[in-house]
């Protein structure tokens, strides 16, 4: 990749610093991850009372708890044009007001339909934070460890996951059933919704407080705002090393500041090949199957001969595992690099993976009298935490490390809403039908997302270009 060797190391002249004032920003605009995984999570909670309390079938609650990847979806497809055009301030703001309003009409709903609406509408905010919070944080971050900022995106959405499994429990416990009256006559499934509102407003303050992005504010023709940021959030105060720092940014938005469908065009199938990279990267975040460990894991440990208590405690203690790889995987972005993580993870995934459809191979009975005979059981349990443990460690932050900062300045916004949105339909895609590939069989299911593991490492080794350390204005198309 070519590197810009003129303004960027006049602008280098004074080190840009990691402030914790850069740190704290990145926090802030990160709890939209947060708000990510927790919205993404507390549905599975209120998935059975939902249902019976509204005489639901199957594949009504399926598209009940699945419906909002189809609302985040549409919000990550028009983050881009609105951050554009609003500012990405402004735009997490609107996230934040998605994602109240989504959690008190999800609390007091009436029916299924109010439900999906509401959900859309939780959907949309999350969509839109999915894609603003990386973007930002990469568009204030230092070069040096913008991967680490970056990744505290996926350390908020799981930790979001973690948090939210929690406070299921917790007021489910508290009620007596998730079906159960709690505080004011209301069922505690309908208070895991209404706490979702502490985050989201806590998210709504946090971020009226952190500054502009300096990349908006140079493209908004507001370069003398942007040195004010640029000095604080980087403890730049030489005159020429701003100067030369404002240049290279200008530089690099010359082409258009905001970007529409028609920049992304190339010759690849009608898109960039930078676009595509970014779309199979979302694409293959999802398609190894990630989310049916966090949407479908207590069922299935219950199907399979653990007690109903025992699989909540195996999922929570999953959401553990994740949260803490995640940090590790914080540690090791700027020291090993995006890309060599992913292939780790891609090839430990498609051994794990393969591993769990073996062992549900020797299960006897189907549907609900499936059972798992030891050893097959805890290997089966060994193996889909070790597959977490790879995920958490590459394509769980990794994706949103690059997604924020692999696009030329020109068409980041634009390139990474279509990313996004890419990576919510296949959200949507594999969550709707791993009941149906469970009845074919678990063994073809996992052996599907092993299959999918093995292409995404083939992917990265031809498709995938290092980002570490290099300035988001010298990204190449």
């Amino acid at each position: 990749m070519h590197m810009n060797t003129g303004n960027a190391s006049v602008a280098q002249g004074e080190e840009a610093r990691t402030t914790a004032r850069v740190v704290l920003i990145a926090a802030a605009a990160a709890i939209g991850g947060f708000l990510f995984g927790f919205d993404t999570a507390v549905i599975n909670g209120a998935v059975d009372a939902v249902r019976h309390g509204f005489g639901l079938s199957a594949g009504r609650i399926g598209i009940a708890v699945s419906c909002a990847l189809l609302g985040s979806a549409l919000g990550a497809w028009y983050a881009g044009p609105l951050a554009d055009r609003l500012g990405r301030v402004r735009t997490m703001q609107v996230a934040a007001l998605f994602l109240v309003l989504c959690a008190v009409g999800s609390g007091l709903v009436r029916g299924v339909w109010d439900l999906m609406f509401w959900r859309v509408i939780g959907g949309i905010g999350v969509g839109v934070a999915s894609v603003i919070a990386p973007a930002y944080i990469a568009e204030v971050s230092p070069a040096n460890v913008r991967g680490r900022l970056g990744s505290m995106q996926q350390l908020a959405i799981v930790l979001g996951i973690f948090v939210a499994l929690l406070s299921d429990a917790w007021l489910a416990s508290t009620a007596g059933g998730a079906a159960q009256k709690l505080w004011f006559g209301l069922e505690a499934w309908r208070w895991m919704f209404l706490v979702a509102m502490v985050p989201a407003l806590i998210y709504g303050v946090l971020v009226l407080g952190v500054p502009e992005s300096p990349r908006y504010l140079v493209a908004r023709g507001r370069p003398a705002e942007a040195r004010v940021v640029l000095a604080k959030v980087l403890d730049l105060h030489s005159d020429q090393a701003l100067d030369a720092k404002i240049n290279d940014i200008a530089h690099s938005l010359k082409v258009e500041y905001r970007p529409t469908l028609k920049d992304l065009q190339g010759s690849r199938c009608g898109l960039l090949p930078i676009v595509w990279v970014g779309i199979l990267l979302s694409v293959f975040q999802q398609f190894v199957g990630i989310n049916v460990i966090f949407y479908y894991s207590s069922t299935l440990w219950h199907s399979v001969g653990f007690s109903e208590a025992d699989s909540f405690s195996i999922t929570v203690f999953t959401s553990v595992v994740n949260v803490l790889v995640t940090l590790v995987a914080i540690a090791l972005v700027d020291k090993i690099g995006r890309k060599p993580l992913l292939l780790i993870g891609s090839a430990g995934m498609a051994v794990t993976l393969g591993l769990m459809a073996w062992c549900f191979s020797q299960a006897t009975g189907s549907g609900a009298s499936l059972s798992l005979a030891a050893p097959w059981g805890m290997i089966a349990l060994v193996a889909a935490n070790l597959y977490v443990v790879c995920f958490g460690l590459s394509w769980g932050p990794m994706v949103w490390v690059l997604l924020g900062e692999m696009f030329p300045n020109s068409i980041r916004a634009i390139a990474l809403a279509v990313a996004a949105a890419a990576q919510w339909v296949a959200n949507f895609i594999i969550t709707s039908t791993f009941p149906w590939l469970a009845q074919v069989g678990l063994t073809f299911a996992y052996g599907l997302y092993a299959l999918f593991a093995f292409a995404s490492l083939l992917f990265v080794l031809r498709a995938v270009r290092e980002t570490r350390g290099i300035e988001l204005e010298d990204m190449q198309a």
